[in-house]
């Protein structure tokens, strides 16, 4: 089953048209986020809010579907993803953050969906053969396999009308729709079908010049880098290999740290930068340490709230618990809907 461009457009919200009320976004916890993730993600969860119910999923079933071999690290790197959640603006007055494995009901979905798509469109995910080449896997178990239908659990159980999304991730949409109107169908249902919230740039280029910023990849800024890491990498970033002294002129749009300039920085230095750098006014070496102020201005905030997790520990955990308990009851009744529904409540 491909997916035309014309499908993918329906599932695009369109805030002109209809009214949405709640949100579902989220991270698998496989370690620290990065700057990719504040830029594609992060920043636009913490502006929407103020808007929109917002619930944020700490995906940790589905972070083994590539990191079985080690589930001893997923309570580490679930406090991570939540002390960087905390750091980076979401509130948790605004925002419920709830640990996936927490709410069973979940899982119960999922395997009521897994019965209305066969495996071909799984297969044939652009998402999932990107991922699979990536990552060299020859064969893809189960669980990888099927996690786009697990994360339309995660988005049905919580009635979520609107997904926050990059366009890569919108087969992923399209797929989820489809399964919740034919449950619809076949059981008179009533779960809600989503829509996609597109951000425009929602990637960032990896350090090393490379499609996108990925811990996977060792080419990633981390939110929680100390000062002199983050200098020392910015760095190391890959430039405009023409340019071999500070007065060359420079290409910008092939540069990787004028596309962080384009991402952090403010409209005067952006524009500022594009000048210098097309004539040979400004070298790599001075428009790095122009970048690093900028970064560090971002994050300074963001590390004052970080050393205040980091001394109360408790409140973290006691966040993710009260979000957990307060999300398991929308997916409780979710379940016993559905169940209603398919007349399997016994």
């Amino acid at each position: 089953m491909e997916i035309d461009s014309k499908t993918q457009n329906n599932a695009i919200a369109d805030e002109s048209k209809f009214s949405y009320r709640r949100i579902l976004t989220g991270d698998r916890p496989t370690g620290p986020l990065h700057l990719g993730h504040y830029v594609g993600s992060l920043k636009n969860r913490i502006r929407l809010q103020d808007k929109y119910e917002t619930l944020v999923l700490i995906a940790d079933i589905q972070a083994l579907t590539t990191n079985f071999e080690h589930p001893e690290k997923l309570k580490e790197n679930i406090f991570l993803v939540a002390l960087d959640y905390l750091s980076c603006g979401i509130d948790p007055n605004l925002s419920t953050i709830i640990i996936q494995s927490m709410v069973p009901e979940i899982s119960e979905l999922t395997s009521f969906f897994s019965m209305l798509i066969s495996v071909n469109p799984l297969r044939h995910n652009p998402t999932i053969k990107t991922e699979a080449k990536e990552r060299g896997y020859k064969e893809l178990t189960y669980g990888f396999l099927g996690y786009p239908v697990s994360q339309t659990a995660d988005i049905a159980i919580f009635k979520a009308d609107l997904v926050p999304v990059g366009i890569d991730q919108l087969p992923h949409i399209e797929l989820a729709r489809k399964i919740v109107r034919k449950f619809n169908e076949l059981y008179c249902g009533k779960l809600v079908e989503p829509f996609a919230l597109i951000d425009k740039f929602s990637k960032l280029t990896g350090l090393d010049g490379s499609l996108k910023m990925s811990k996977s990849y060792g080419n990633a800024i981390n939110l929680s880098d100390d000062y002199d890491l983050i200098k020392s990498k910015i760095r190391s970033a890959l430039t405009d290999k023409n340019r071999l002294h500070p007065t060359d002129r420079g290409n910008p749009e092939i540069c990787t740290i004028y596309s962080y300039h384009e991402a952090f920085s403010g409209k005067a230095l952006l524009k500022e930068t594009n000048y210098d750098c097309r004539n040979g006014k400004i070298g790599c070496v001075k428009c790095k340490e122009n970048l690093f102020g900028v970064v560090k201005n971002l994050l300074e905030p963001m590390n004052e709230k970080r050393a205040y997790y980091l001394k109360n520990k408790d409140e973290i955990w006691g966040i993710l618990h009260a979000g957990t308990a307060k999300a398991r009851k929308i997916a409780s009744e979710t379940v016993r809907e559905a169940k209603e529904s398919m007349k399997i409540l016994y």
